[in-house]
């Protein structure tokens, strides 16, 4: 028999998940955004879009860690998760540049439609990334389970 309802439990916790992540890349999204704007006042909009999106992946790994997947940072997790935002920057980098280069899009606002465009991506690799390498919250350091 099928039952009415928001779905299993197991479902539900995923798409907390999903707003927990959504959440949190809106606040990131928010603070890079402000400073690509501020350095983009005295930068090229590329070399701005660098250090804003490097200064972002800090906040992102804390979040991410702790929040959204609930787990334990660990020095290795740290260590690989920049490499989520290695792949998702030269992705961002490049959809950036087609926009800017090749649409009447300005670059003040193009950073925040490459945010959209590489949301599932970047949600899949830090899924991948904070769950393989950062220990479940509860688990003692040396545990294996």
């Amino acid at each position: 028999m099928i039952q009415a309802g928001n779905g299993s439990p197991g479902r539900r916790a995923g798409m907390l998940r999903v707003l927990r992540f959504l959440v949190g890349g809106g606040l990131n999204t928010a603070v890079t955004y402000l400073v690509y704007l501020a350095l983009h006042a005295v930068l090229s909009y590329q070399l701005a879009f660098f250090i804003a999106y490097a200064a972002g992946i800090v906040f992102s790994y804390f979040f991410n860690s702790t929040v959204v997947f609930k787990r334990r940072m660990s020095w290795h997790g740290m260590v690989v998760f920049p490499l989520v935002y290695l792949v998702q920057y030269g992705v961002s980098a490049l959809v950036l540049g087609l926009l800017v280069e090749h649409t009447a899009l300005p670059s003040w606002i193009a950073p925040l439609l490459v945010s959209v465009i590489t949301l599932p991506l970047t949600f899949v690799l830090t899924r991948l990334v904070v769950n393989r390498f950062n220990p479940p919250v509860g688990m003692h350091h040396g545990s294996k389970n």
